[in-house]
């Protein structure tokens, strides 16, 4: 390994100097990352008003910014082993902000759209080094607080993301209304940047070998013949080009993992590495996590169109009405750290799933009791419990899915979950999104529209904790 700053943990000496400020400054690029994966949920509505644009626009402003994240995330940390994490950081911290600063001040759907798509392929490059670099930085006996730190960053960035792009696009700051989402990204990206220039160590392998170019242009062609059609579909009619996409995704998927298995045995490196989809519990955790996903991110999508398109609520109520779901996921993810995860192991998953589609089911009750005259009192139990659902489902699940991963897989293994995780979010952005759009266009009234969507997303709940059922017992076939 060559390593141009003394990290060390690579080095036998002392642990690297400025490892907390670098802490910091990675940290600050995940809010970024997060803030940015959430706003589009609540501003979507304002956006689609002012600069017009059909519905698929509204789902496109999430799916294109998740499904270039998981694409590029199989790719990002490739690039950091390549040509230098910090260096990576940097680039892809500076990108992000560019590509910010180009949302902001686009002037149609198909600008925004497209620029979106370049932060999310910017924050591919950017997130995964951070994560890389922690490892380098700190000791043993450091790193678990180190890690640790994610947990209420992240939890108060889901909390605070959508209320702080309601209050936003409310308080219409220099008169900017919507563009302000995307600006204020400028004094944090850049001041991330800069930063990163200063404190963070360089590192990277000097064995490491090419990109595989190849697999990359594969696996971002299957998943774009998926998710395009599921969007564009619904605005044509459902034409035949759109099964056919869908088809030739499954086809293409198929392309890839031959593809992939050939560089391996030619001896070269994979983008993802085969062998992971013979552990029966790693494939099945890809599918519980792509259900999980979809239906959560989904959900989210089609419960901000309710509150805003349906309701009539400004961004900033829209933004506070899903405040108990971000509480309660806070609450479930304490409660798993606080001794459920020691107690009920990889049963947590099973657990809460069920309390998070029972959430599901209360709030559809209450919708189909209130009607459009529902209030925030009326939503906040359903959604408290589904949030808290969410909290005791994502703690374990990473830790369960990668445990029977060898260690010289578990980059491969890690970068493919990430990007499933953000597939998941892409896919149900654009199935969920497209069934309360068909809904709505049947003359259905919103609250029924929802119901149904709901009852979608408990189905997926289902399919999330049948598969939970099945990893501990995969696990022990294969000796983990």
């Amino acid at each position: 390994m060559t390593v141009t700053a003394p990290a060390g943990t690579l080095t036998g000496t002392q642990p690297y100097r400025w490892r907390w400020v670098a802490l910091f400054v990675i940290l600050a690029a995940e809010v970024m990352d997060l803030l940015d994966a959430l706003i589009t949920t609540i501003a979507a509505p304002t956006i689609q008003r002012e600069l017009g644009g059909s519905n698929a626009m509204v789902q496109w402003l999430t799916a294109g910014y998740a499904l270039a994240m998981a694409v590029g995330l199989i790719t990002g940390g490739r690039l950091g082993d390549l040509y230098g994490r910090k260096r990576m950081f940097v680039i892809g911290a500076f990108g992000f902000t560019a590509a910010s600063l180009l949302c902001g001040i686009s002037g149609t759907p198909e600008m925004l759209i497209a620029f979106r798509v370049v932060q999310g392929l910017f924050g591919a490059v950017m997130i995964p080094q951070g994560l890389g670099l922690i490892k380098e930085m700190f000791p043993p006996k450091e790193i678990g607080k180190a890690f640790a730190a994610f947990g209420p960053v992240m939890t108060i960035s889901s909390v605070g993301g959508p209320v702080l792009a309601g209050w936003l696009i409310d308080a219409d700051l220099f008169g900017t209304g919507w563009r302000m989402i995307f600006l204020i990204n400028l004094p944090l990206g850049l001041a991330a940047a800069f930063a990163a220039i200063k404190f963070l160590p360089e590192y990277r392998l000097s064995n490491a070998t090419k990109l595989d170019l190849g697999g990359m242009l594969l696996v971002s062609a299957a998943s774009f013949l998926l998710i395009f059609p599921l969007i564009q579909g619904r605005e044509h009619d459902w034409p035949a080009w759109t099964f056919a996409s869908m088809a030739a995704s499954i086809v293409v998927f198929a392309v890839f993992g031959r593809y992939e298995s050939a560089r391996v045995r030619n001896g070269k490196d994979p983008l993802v590495v085969p062998a992971l989809f013979r552990k029966r519990a790693f494939t099945t955790g890809l599918i519980a996590g792509l259900a999980f996903f979809s239906g959560m991110v989904g959900l989210g999508v089609v419960f901000n169109l309710f509150t805003q398109v349906g309701l009539g609520w400004g961004p900033l109520q829209a933004g506070l009405a899903g405040l108990p779901q971000a509480i309660g996921g806070v609450i479930g993810f304490g409660l798993a750290m606080s001794g459920l995860q020691a107690r009920f192991g990889r049963g947590l998953m099973q657990v809460g799933s069920i309390v998070m589609a029972l959430g599901a089911a209360v709030l559809a009750l209450f919708i189909h009791l209130n009607g459009m005259q529902i209030g925030y009192w009326e939503l906040a139990p359903g959604l408290a419990l589904v949030g808290i659902g969410m909290g005791l489902t994502m703690a374990p699940f990473f830790d369960i899915v990668l445990a029977g991963v060898e260690p010289h897989e578990s980059g491969s293994a890690s970068g493919t979950l990430t990007a499933v995780q953000q597939l998941g979010g892409a896919l149900g952005a654009a199935v969920l999104g497209t069934l309360f759009f068909n809904l709505l266009k049947s003359q259905m009234a919103f609250p029924d529209a929802l119901q149904i969507t709901i009852a979608v997303e408990i189905g997926l709940l289902a399919a999330t904790f049948a598969l939970s059922f099945l990893l501990p017992r995969f696990a022990r076939e294969e000796g983990h």
